[in-house]
């Protein structure tokens, strides 16, 4: 009893006051019919908040969420299925779920009547701003009746997870002459030996040289093929993401730190879909994700660490080893002191493969962290490096497509975030 009239309103309470004051009246003055009215207007919330409170025992409620996996500025639906088991009709159902503001606003529903065992079903959208793994929920209901005397809170359903990934732009053509188009891995060697060997082919990609297209087998199949005159060495392809505060400038979604996150996603899956095995790792070599041993490549494991990666407060550069473990690397830099590109460099095995992406992070933002391109890209360069500079005014793809034209030692790819 003591738990269904906490549920009364400031109406209800206020009701239930006037009838123990008519009650009272009715006492002194001696009046019966006086009384009769009282216990009626003391009864009517009492009565009102136990039916109230009954009526929110029986309900149950399921969340739904497709995708759960969204990119940044993509749109995701929720369905919640709200079903009533209570042998009372239920009515004057406010719902509301909980959803964070990066997602939209708090959604909101008014239920007049709520079937009994058939329920219903309520459906809203989210479309994320900012990457991360979100939490929706928990799903509240309140309860009232008509009259407005009581209202309980109960809480229908917990949380539910929403992976928001970054937003992935897709790419054309790979870095030449790193063996990429080839589908091997990482640095290579080239086939020694006299006389002509077997030519090994496959059919031809997107990107690959034409003059490794071999022509017999093409003529033999009706379907462009290309020599494979490489073999893997060490196969691999290492990305590397400087995630560093510091590095970085701007804030939220069209910060230089979401830019580089949003880049090295597109890498990864660009190149795996040219059969590349992935590490994925950060400015200090640890591993965010790899590729399994078998070879398989899941892109919704690279997506999913990206999405949970946040800023690190780290203050430089940490290169007291090779981050690629003599793969190929890419690097996307962000403002990095010349000091720590030239650890970074010591630290490459002489003849591989290295590439680099430098944020231009002034132009995200003023106040941010400024860095000396122009020594940077020489510093690079002279040791072998092929670079190319990203601004947030400059497509992604057309980034990627400068950067492929570059020639280096190795293919080496590190993005600094």
């Amino acid at each position: 009893m003591k738990g269904a009239l906490s549920g009364l309103t400031t109406r209800g309470r206020c009701l239930l006051a006037a009838g123990l004051a008519a009650a009272l009246c009715s006492v002194v003055l001696n009046e019966r019919d006086l009384l009769r009215v009282s216990v009626f207007v003391v009864a009517l919330p009492i009565l009102v908040c136990l039916l109230t409170a009954v009526a929110r025992v029986g309900l149950h409620a399921q969340r739904q969420i497709v995708p759960v996996r969204t990119p940044v500025g993509g749109r995701a639906e929720v369905t919640l299925h709200i079903t009533s088991t209570g042998r009372l009709p239920t009515g004057g159902l406010l719902v509301a779920d909980g959803v964070p503001y990066s997602l939209g606003g708090r959604p909101r529903f008014v239920i007049e009547h709520l079937p009994r065992h058939t329920g219903t079903r309520l459906r809203y959208h989210v479309q994320p701003a900012l990457r991360g793994v979100q939490q929706l929920g928990p799903l509240k209901a309140t309860i009232t009746d008509p009259f407005g005397l009581a209202e309980f809170e109960r809480e229908l359903a917990g949380t539910s997870r929403l992976v928001v990934v970054p937003r992935v732009v897709k790419l054309v053509g790979v870095p030449g002459g790193s063996g990429l188009g080839s589908g091997d891995d990482g640095s290579v060697r080239l086939n020694a030996g006299q006389g002509e060997d077997d030519a090994i082919v496959r059919p031809y990609r997107q990107g690959d040289d034409l003059r490794k297209v071999h022509w017999r087998s093409t003529a033999k199949r009706d379907e462009m093929m290309v020599r494979v005159e490489e073999r893997p060495w060490r196969g691999g392809t290492t990305v590397l993401l400087d995630h560093r505060a510091a590095a970085h400038s701007g804030s939220g979604a069209t910060s230089s730190l979401e830019w580089a996150v949003s880049f090295a996603a597109s890498v990864c899956l660009h190149l795996h879909r040219y059969g590349q095995r992935i590490r994925l790792v950060t400015q200090s070599g640890g591993l965010i994700v790899r590729d399994s041993g078998d070879g398989t490549h899941n892109d919704n494991a690279v997506l999913d660490a990206l999405a949970a990666l946040q800023a690190t407060p780290a203050p430089s550069l940490d290169s007291h080893s090779d981050p690629a473990g003599g793969q190929e690397l890419i690097a996307v830099l962000g403002a990095t002191a010349p000091e720590a590109l030239s650890q970074l460099i010591s630290q490459r095995p002489r003849g591989n493969r290295s590439l680099a992406v430098l944020l231009d992070t002034a132009a995200w933002g003023e106040g941010g962290p400024g860095s000396d391109l122009d020594g940077a890209t020489a510093l690079l360069r002279g040791a072998g490096w092929g670079v190319t500079v990203a601004r947030p005014n400059i497509p992604m793809t057309a980034t990627w497509a400068t950067l492929c034209r570059t020639h280096g030692s190795r293919a080496a790819t590190v993005i600094t975030g």
